[in-house]
């Protein structure tokens, strides 16, 4: 009888360097995620004097609103940090719960940010106002965008937990996750300070 030996390490090897591959081709895409928000940054700078006599920051900009949203958005973070914890100590559980909690932070961000964009339009301050209101909202607006693709990945990767339990490819994928919404929240910091606080502070 002839004696077929298998071979798991190779396999292994296979998938460890297939996981590397993904998160470098993730961490290029937060590179080039980067680029595309100091661009836009850069043109909110260049443009947020550019009010073309309409009202500026200092008079549209209510910041316990914007408070409230910077809070949702940075607790949806530190519960998503948890989630990612919980995972990695085989929680299942836990760390669906912790994803159900920053889905619904992170939709309340979403649904106050919304509720601002429409007062501004309502109030006369749409996009094509001015310079300044264009470069507001394309930025706002673009990082608004990359919330809500962020919520749709976290319900897949959450139902994913929920039916396939915690395996290589489910803890992978939400390390992946976290990394991105992460990332949505540090460049909120600078939003805010950038845009609502300078811009409240008429600077």
């Amino acid at each position: 009888m002839i004696r077929v030996e298998a071979h798991p390490a190779p396999v292994d090897a296979h998938a460890a360097e297939a996981d590397e591959r993904t998160v470098f081709g993730f961490w290029v895409y937060i590179l080039t995620d980067c680029v595309l928000f100091a661009s836009l940054f850069a043109t909110y700078v260049v443009l947020h004097g550019n009010t073309a006599g309409g009202p500026s920051g200092h008079q549209l900009f209510e910041m316990p609103y914007v408070l409230a949203e910077t809070m949702a958005l940075l607790a949806s973070s530190f519960t998503c940090g948890l989630a990612m914890l919980a995972a990695v100590r085989g929680r299942t559980r836990l760390a669906v719960v912790a994803l159900a909690l920053t889905f619904a932070l992170g939709s309340t961000f979403l649904a106050l940010e919304l509720s601002e964009f429409h007062h501004l339009a309502v109030i006369g301050a749409g996009w094509s106002r001015s310079g300044f209101l264009s470069a507001y909202f394309i930025l706002v607006g673009t990082h608004g965008l990359h919330i809500t693709v962020g919520l749709l990945w976290m319900a897949v990767v959450a139902a994913r937990i929920w039916w396939s339990g915690l395996g290589r490819g489910e803890l992978r994928r939400l390390t992946l996750f976290g990394i991105f919404w992460h990332f949505l929240d540090l460049v909120w910091i600078f939003i805010f300070s950038v845009v609502y606080l300078m811009g409240a502070a008429h600077l």
